[in-house]
């Protein structure tokens, strides 16, 4: 499990690359073709109702409030019953415990693994090529398969912003072509799968990929809401963290540019009986 840890702007360097290709300037690499080794992509299956209460519970599965009608929940774990489930993978990096092929972990110039600085225990997937990405697809495909076999309606492949913490070793565009398989493998199986994160992809490149819906973490703390939501519309599920609020709960919620489906939390994502344990939700 990943939760998006606090971060600093992006330079403004990069952010101009990235305005530029999103606004389609010819400076841009063309966007990845998705590899013919993974199944067609079908049509996208149904997400959840508007204005849907959800829960995220990566810290643990438990019953959740009466409200709730969406839970994402570990693919370790068992959906809800009655709920719209969504089924967590960790996509671009390692799982804490998973053994990986060294080839498909990435490491950088002098030989030394790409390690999330957030999570020790986490090594970024080398996603460059397309064999690997194929290699790395592969691997996660019977995974995908078991989200489906519990009942989940949904995946979410988290890290898909990877890349941009890869200190230069991983593009944007492998990113894209990943996420591109991914999906492919989540509609074959008929799941609806999730954009985590990731601003900066949405337009062109979120279209190419083929997301469904979108789950974001503190889109308000970092001023991303309205721009979730110009793309997706009203499916879009935004977590905020208790311990980086930057005003009050009750006014994110008011703010018109707030996703509907919000939602308070815990960093750790604790379940109930927790002394750290939030729960709220707009």
């Amino acid at each position: 499990m990943t939760v998006r840890a606090p971060r600093s702007p992006l330079p403004t360097l990069a952010v101009c690359v990235l305005f530029a290709m999103l606004a389609g300037c010819s400076t841009a690499a063309p966007l990845p073709a998705a590899s013919s080794a993974t199944p067609t992509a079908t049509a996208s299956p149904s997400v959840f109702a508007a204005g849907a209460v959800a829960d995220y519970q990566l810290g643990g599965a438990y019953e959740p409030d009466a409200a709730v009608s969406v839970v994402v929940r570990d693919a370790s774990e068992e959906p809800l019953a009655g709920a719209y489930s969504i089924c967590y993978l960790n996509g671009f990096q390692s799982q804490p415990g998973e053994s990986w092929p060294s080839e498909l972990l990435l490491r950088d110039a002098a030989g030394d693994p790409v390690i999330d600085a957030n999570w020790p225990d986490e090594t970024l997937l080398d996603i460059r090529t397309a064999g690997n990405r194929d290699a790395i697809a592969a691997r996660f495909a019977p995974l995908i398969e078991g989200c489906v076999s519990a009942g989940f309606a949904a995946v979410e492949f988290d890290n898909l912003d990877s890349y941009a913490r890869s200190a230069g070793v991983l593009e944007r565009e492998q990113a894209v072509a990943m996420a591109m398989l991914f999906v492919q493998l989540g509609h074959s199986s008929g799941l609806a799968v999730a954009q985590k994160n990731s601003a900066e992809l949405l337009g062109e490149a979120a279209s190419a990929i083929g997301f469904d819906f979108a789950i974001v973490e503190e889109c308000d703390q970092y001023s991303e809401c309205g721009d979730f939501t110009d793309f997706y519309g009203e499916a879009v599920i935004d977590i905020e963290y208790t311990d980086e609020l930057r005003r009050p709960f009750s006014e994110v919620c008011a703010d018109a540019a707030t996703p509907r489906i919000t939602m308070l939390r815990d960093r750790d994502l604790t379940p109930p009986g927790s002394a750290e344990y939030v729960f709220e939700h707009c």
